[in-house]
């Protein structure tokens, strides 16, 4: 089977942007003819992995070179992707990405013995770092085929199929998520995505955070409800705030297995607003409330709550919460439920003038 038509043309346009861009690549080449080179080869070995015919490890070159070139011709082939005017077929796109992910399986099979040695020396944190950015290379790719899929653009797709395409979607959204925090925690110190406050909605927020996980919520029969402000327009950090509110509400879904979980945002007094998710889960055992903060902790062989063994989600909640100013709170009973909140100072723009000049002060 070979590789034709739109998609091949658009893995074309990306390796031409490469070359065309060598400076995000000067670090590791000797000249543009040798990223000319470089990505000929790996456009080569894609189309021939895609066909069936992945070449022997020989034929692949292995260097810095090779593996920045690889992932920088991943990105600009999604966004190629991105721009075609017609319905691409899902099925021909998997293909093609997985032979991408082939290709990058190939460049280094010694990796693990790198790994071992820097992880074990004075960088590994930033190994670490390496690691996760890593990650998210090809979690964005299973985003963009499932958001691309849900969408349509391939074709009508079932009820049954835009649930499972939902899951996948969350799935992908929750690892590339655990990414970040890592990022996070290793780099992020008490530095906040958005530094400067900016207008934003509270009310969107919450939305989109109940559609990121609706269809996690929808597979175990759970109830989602929003409460939102009555004035939902403020001033603040709305990406860390987002962040914090979906870590806090998969958590949520991932411990109840029958019930509701709630998101509220309730007016505490003059620019207060009070956060909070709450559900009707098993509670957190007493053995666990101790470490409930603590980064890469080992699991207990009780599974203690957390968002995964390393308990990273719960650390970057917290951090974030501090960082604009508030304190994560957490209230639970076995059996019943838990809840955690926490309370920001969030001023109401004065007008519409005034929102439009907020807005404005922002502005790159």
């Amino acid at each position: 089977m070979t590789v034709a038509g739109p998609l091949w043309d658009a893995l074309g346009a990306a390796v031409q942007q490469v070359r065309a861009g060598p400076d995000a690549l000067r670090g590791d080449a000797a000249s543009a003819e040798e990223i000319a080179g470089i990505t000929s080869v790996l456009m080569d070995a894609v189309r021939r992995a895609a066909e069936g015919r992945l070449p022997p490890d020989e034929e692949l070159p292995r260097s810095p070179l090779a593996r920045g070139a690889h992932a920088l011709l991943r990105t600009r082939f999604l966004e190629q992707t991105a721009q075609l005017p017609a319905p691409v077929d899902g099925a021909e796109l998997l293909r093609v990405l997985r032979a991408v992910e082939q290709v990058a399986g190939r460049l280094d099979p010694l990796w693990h013995q790198r790994f071992e040695e820097r992880l074990s020396g004075p960088d590994g944190l930033e190994l670490v770092v390496e690691v996760a950015h890593d990650l998210r290379s090809p979690l964005t790719s299973i985003l963009f085929l499932a958001e691309t899929l849900l969408r349509g653009r391939s074709g009508p797709i079932t009820p049954l199929q835009e649930r499972q395409l939902g899951l996948v979607y969350g799935a992908a959204f929750g690892l590339s998520s655990v990414a970040s925090d890592v990022v996070e925690l290793v780099r992020g110190r008490d530095r906040l995505m958005d530094v400067a406050p900016m207008p934003f909605s509270i009310a969107e927020i919450m939305e989109s955070v109940r559609d990121i996980v609706r269809p996690i919520a929808e597979e175990k029969g759970l109830t989602m409800t929003l409460v939102p402000p009555g004035n939902p327009l403020r001033v603040g950090h709305p990406v860390a705030l987002n962040r914090v509110l979906l870590n806090l509400t998969t958590n949520a879904l991932k411990f109840t297995d029958e019930g509701a979980v709630e998101i509220a945002a309730i007016e505490t007094g003059d620019d207060q607003v009070e956060f909070s998710v709450r559900d009707t889960g098993r509670g957190i055992p007493p053995g666990a409330m101790a470490l409930l903060y603590e980064p890469f902790r080992r699991r207990q062989r009780d599974r203690e709550y957390a968002f995964s063994g390393s308990g990273l989600g719960l650390s970057i909640c917290r951090r974030f919460v501090e960082t604009m100013g508030g304190e994560l709170r957490v209230e639970t009973e076995q059996g019943k439920g838990t809840r955690f909140a926490f309370t920001l100072q969030l001023p109401v723009p004065g007008s519409m003038s005034g929102l439009a000049a907020d807005f404005a002060s922002v502005s790159p």
